[in-house]
């Protein structure tokens, strides 16, 4: 899979988080402002940019910017060390999103977190494992991560949506400190606004064999880059930093787009941390 950003996101993304022009920003990588342009909007580099004068201007890390221009993935993830764990990809309008379930091995309890756009492979990996949908976590109400939320309701009428969101009705608004069990699986909330106001992070833990944590965290942060949030970039990296980066190392990182990292990848090779 590829990265949700291309370099030219990254530094578009930056750019508008630290209100820099267009013109500003040409000029200190040394390039033109159409060939700036040309970049931002393809990720192709003709001409080679002054990456640190450019990382230095609008806030990324030179090194961890240079390495994403030449193609850095994360590693391939095994998704089989957490068994009942499964991410789910559909697309539409353009956007190619990622949703997930969990369930406990024992009870069959299962949690989806958002909806994707479609819900028919989620309903059927429930149906064929016999499983009990009983929690739906929302991790912000953009159109693209709850399309199909009726489709699950109305499948699942009693499964509890969790959610951040003032402005759309929930069973349970999420609050800090608490623990929602799902059999011997515990799912606890960080709070991530920025690029969405209403922005969750879930943590599933006390996986069976002692795998690691898994955080299931939206937008807010993509492999080698984080959803955009130009009115309030310095707040929103901060509570990425503080909520997600703090997690433990090993901890795998489901974003709503883009392939699976983790905190240590991340910490080592996002150049906006």
């Amino acid at each position: 899979m590829n990265l949700e950003d291309h370099v030219g996101d990254v530094i578009r993304k930056a750019r508008m988080m630290t209100k820099v022009s267009s013109a500003d920003a040409a000029k200190a990588a040394g390039l033109t402002e159409a060939e700036l342009t040309a970049l931002e909007e393809s990720g192709r580099i003709g001409r080679r940019p002054d990456f640190a004068a450019l990382a230095g201007l609008i806030d990324l890390n030179t090194g961890k910017l240079e390495q994403q221009a030449t193609g850095w993935l994360p590693s391939e993830k095994d998704l089989s060390t957490w068994r009942e764990l499964r991410e789910f990809t559909t697309s539409a309008e353009g956007i190619t999103v990622n949703a997930y379930l969990v369930w406990d091995e024992v009870t069959r309890d299962a949690a989806a977190f958002d909806t994707g756009w479609d819900a028919k492979a989620i309903l059927k990996t429930v149906e064929e494992n016999k499983l009990l949908l009983r929690h739906l976590f929302i991790t912000h109400s953009h159109h693209d991560h709850v399309a199909a939320l009726g489709a699950i309701r109305e499948a699942f009428p009693k499964v509890k949506l969790h959610s951040s969101s003032k402005h759309t009705p929930v069973d349970q608004r999420n609050k800090p400190n608490e623990i929602v069990h799902l059999g011997g699986l515990r799912v606890t909330y960080r709070d991530t606004p920025g690029h969405a106001e209403d922005g969750a992070t879930y943590i599933v833990g006390n996986w069976q064999e002692d795998a690691p944590h898994v955080a299931f965290v939206g937008d807010a942060l993509f492999a080698g880059s984080m959803g955009g949030a130009p009115l309030q970039g310095p707040f929103t990296k901060q509570k990425i930093r503080e909520q997600i980066l703090a997690l433990p190392p090993d901890t795998l990182i489901c974003p709503g787009h883009g392939p699976l990292t983790t905190v240590a990848e991340e910490k080592a090779n996002n150049p906006f941390f």
